[in-house]
């Protein structure tokens, strides 16, 4: 079991559950939408980033991500690590057919690729000095880069920027303002650089 400091936030029980055989930390659920009316908890979870940190991880459909931009509000960048799991389109064994855009939520996904995402995302493993290391990052990656990089701002960044999520494992809904915090969470500069040269030779 993988033991972290940071708190992890995530949308229902079912994901509570499967995260609980996985992760040994505090899980709290937004309860889906109610988090937009429940104060209590929103600031419960604000007091938990500012005193131990949280690790967002919601579903990576709309929904997820309108949660994921919420509970952020108000919450320094240092004190918040967000999570991501790849578009995985399937059914969870629970339900009688998919969800709305066909994609495996977190209760859906294998129990590693939870794992590779916390560790990716910077979570502090406890015990384990060896498992919460990062790469060394000769310095972040900006919106610039992705400018430059053409995966922003040019006639063909969408789909450039699709490429790059995709071979990332990344779901397709992060935005390119969001897309900064993803990509500094999983790589370094350099390596940044390399998986361009990677696209541009696909």
């Amino acid at each position: 079991m993988l033991k972290i400091k940071q708190a992890l936030i995530v949308e229902g029980t079912y994901d509570k559950i499967k995260l609980d055989s996985i992760v040994d930390t505090l899980i709290v659920t937004t309860d889906g939408f109610k988090i937009f009316s429940d104060k209590q908890k929103i600031d419960f979870i604000r007091t938990l980033a500012q005193k131990r940190g949280i690790i967002v991880l919601t579903d990576s459909d709309r929904a997820g991500f309108i949660i994921r931009n919420y509970i952020k509000q108000g919450i320094n960048e240092s004190d918040i690590k967000h999570a991501y799991i790849p578009d995985i389109f399937g059914k969870e064994k629970r339900k009688n057919a998919p969800s709305k855009e066909g994609k495996l939520g977190v209760e859906g996904i294998d129990k590693q690729i939870i794992i590779d995402a916390l560790i990716s995302a910077g979570a502090s493993v406890i015990g384990d000095e060896a498992n919460n290391t990062q790469a060394p990052k000769t310095r972040p990656i900006t919106k610039l880069d992705l400018y430059n990089d053409g995966f922003s701002g040019k006639a063909e960044s969408a789909q450039k920027r699709r490429a790059l999520l995709k071979h990332l494992n990344l779901p397709e809904r992060i935005s390119p303002n969001m897309l900064t915090g993803a990509l500094n969470s999983l790589l370094s500069y350099d390596e940044y650089k390399e998986v361009v040269k990677e696209l541009e030779n696909m």
